[in-house]
């Protein structure tokens, strides 16, 4: 029972997972203002505005920086780690959101074309929302950094 008490605890987690959540919710609530509909799947899934990666490994950092200190091993291993994850948004994950974009639209096409075919449905649709833009990228590393704060600064008095 020591490790759940523990673990809930732990600063740099409760800030790297609240401020996941907090991009998490903002992307729904941002996705339901533009789109006038709520998506739950928008709750967990990636892509869109903010980036809850961007914001749950800013948020790791700046929970390991202000119980760590900037000086530890701790705080360069979760800086690697953050650098590694907004290029992976912005990089590869973006590609391939814009490829199954241009996928999809084919999908439509040949489905139009040949209506009869049965291995063509709109439930084989590729996820389209899997990279983030810059600003998306940018945004979520301010809730991050946000949620960091708060947690270690207003919840655990670090």
């Amino acid at each position: 029972m020591n490790y759940f008490f523990e673990l809930f605890h732990n600063a740099a987690l409760m800030s790297a997972i609240s401020g996941w959540f907090v991009a998490q919710v903002a992307k729904t609530i941002l996705h339901t203002l533009v789109n006038k509909k709520f998506d739950a799947e928008r709750l967990v899934g990636t892509g869109g505005m903010p980036s809850s990666h961007s914001a749950t490994v800013c948020g790791l950092v700046t929970g390991v920086a202000l119980t760590e200190g900037i000086p530890s091993t701790e705080f360069a291993i979760s800086v690697a780690l953050a650098m590694i994850v907004m290029y992976d948004a912005l990089g590869v994950r973006r590609q391939a959101g814009k490829q199954a974009k241009v996928l999809n639209e084919m999908i439509k096409i040949f489905s139009i074309n040949n209506p009869n075919n049965p291995n063509i449905t709109p439930e084989d649709r590729l996820k389209e929302f899997v990279g983030h833009t810059p600003m998306q990228v940018f945004v979520g590393a301010l809730v991050g950094i946000g949620m960091g704060f708060v947690m270690c600064k207003l919840v655990f008095g670090i």
